[in-house]
């Protein structure tokens, strides 16, 4: 067919003999109309595992015709989080949102502009060419890289949006005509005589008030799409830190996960570390009307040594001498244990030998059985493993754990941190 009297292309070639004549035709057309030249390519092959050319710095690219610039394609490692870029208009945003969500497993190439250098005839050195135009972001990863985008040259007589490998292309056409052709060459439309550019003036009010209801419906989605997209990334990212600590975490960060889901059950949680100024002790002080338990918090990436029970104990023991007489109710073991493998993999207890089971003299919880509880919001199972029967204590938890990260003191654990620097400076004296 004739190419100059097109209005988009897809998949165009610049080599001569597969397309190139015809991508110059359509692009002469569009410019003698005074029209925008709409153009879809894909970036990248999918079924190209080979690994990446020594010297190599992009495992595909693009050649824009007419111009000094490359679009180059680095493909982007499996699973990584694709979302959408800022600032899209409606149209650009649709395209987005059915690419990423019929693609969500990739793969993706992350997309950058490169210049050329070409070689001068006389032998002296190679000339750089600067890329041109502007490439934006549809689509991001991770790292903020485009793998969806347009580019425009700097007259904007074109638009080349570059698309991954193995797309569904029924979709996009279904996009070229609905969205695309509307927006940016609505004459193209008017020439075909297609009902999409049927002007206002033309159409029944009957046509016109069900257009604008979809319109307005489709405004309403994509806001609402938005409000609770952005509620989703909230959520996760103030639940992270918590499950990550407890299922995954060693060391700080596991203790900082257990401190801040018992402050959120309601209990007054102190580091121990920092009441005392040293390391001789538990890991944590937890209290609550009364009741005071030392909380010991260890992981094992395999089955959890007896040892630690030994040391909770020893630490129960000595804490009168060490903090001014001052007793408190027993300890308690926290363990992230068998940590390396998948949690519904690991054992439900962290101990299974049955006389040693039998002879427990303190609770022994798992962070798997903490991080259930946690999820579930259930509170109450969480005072009473570690405190106890607290049936009696009218207290609703301070706030949820996704929103109290351990570290910011609650003015109980200032005062109890208090009361023991004056009650163990008064005991030196």
């Amino acid at each position: 067919m004739e190419s100059s009297d097109c209005a988009a292309a897809l998949d165009p070639s610049i080599y001569h003999g597969h397309g190139a004549d015809e991508l110059e035709r359509l692009l002469a057309g569009a410019h003698a109309r005074d029209e925008l030249a709409l153009l879809i390519t894909t970036m990248g092959n999918a079924n190209d595992q080979r690994p990446r050319r020594l010297g190599a710095t992009a495992d595909a690219a693009i050649s824009l015709p007419g111009t000094e610039t490359n679009i180059s394609g680095t493909r982007v490692p499996h699973g990584a989080t694709i979302s959408l870029a800022d600032g899209l208009d409606a149209t650009d945003r649709d395209l987005a949102l059915r690419l990423r969500d019929k693609r969500a497993d990739g793969p993706w190439w992350s997309l950058t502009l490169s210049g050329t250098e070409s070689e001068p005839g006389s032998g002296g050195p190679p000339t750089r060419h600067e890329p041109s135009g502007e490439l934006q972001p549809l689509l991001v990863d991770g790292l903020s890289q485009p793998v969806l985008a347009a580019w425009t040259p700097p007259d904007g007589s074109q638009r080349w949006y570059i698309v991954p490998d193995v797309c569904d292309w029924h979709s996009i056409l279904d996009w070229l005509m609905h969205r695309a052709l509307p927006q940016h060459v609505p004459e193209a439309l008017r020439r075909s005589r297609s009902p999409l550019a049927l002007d206002r003036q033309l159409q029944t009010p009957g046509e016109i008030a069900a257009k604008q209801a979809l319109e307005e419906l489709n405004a309403t989605y994509a806001e609402r799409q938005r409000e609770l997209e952005s509620q989703v990334q909230q959520a996760t990212a103030m639940a992270e830190p918590i499950r990550n600590g407890l299922l995954y975490g060693t060391s700080a960060e596991l203790e900082n996960a257990v401190a801040a889901v018992l402050e959120a059950a309601g209990t007054t949680v102190v580091k121990v570390d920092e009441l005392l100024g040293d390391t001789s002790s538990a890991d944590l002080l937890v209290s609550l009307s009364g009741k005071r338990r030392l909380i010991e918090v260890k992981s094992a990436s395999g089955s959890a040594s007896e040892m630690l029970l030994r040391k909770l104990e020893t630490h129960v023991q000595t804490w009168p001498q060490l903090c001014g007489n001052e007793p408190v109710d027993g300890g308690v073991l926290i363990v992230n244990h068998q940590y390396g493998l998948p949690p519904d993999e690991r054992s439900a207890a962290v101990y299974i030998r049955p006389e040693f089971v039998a002879a427990l003299t303190a609770p022994v919880l798992s962070t798997r059985q903490l991080f259930d509880w946690w999820r579930e919001s259930n509170w109450m199972a969480i005072r009473e493993a570690v405190l106890g029967d607290t049936s009696h204590v009218m207290r609703e938890p301070r706030e949820t754990p996704t929103q109290t990260p351990f570290g910011t003191e609650h003015p109980e654990s200032r005062t109890r941190r208090r009361w023991f620097g004056r009650r163990r400076r008064s005991d030196a004296s």
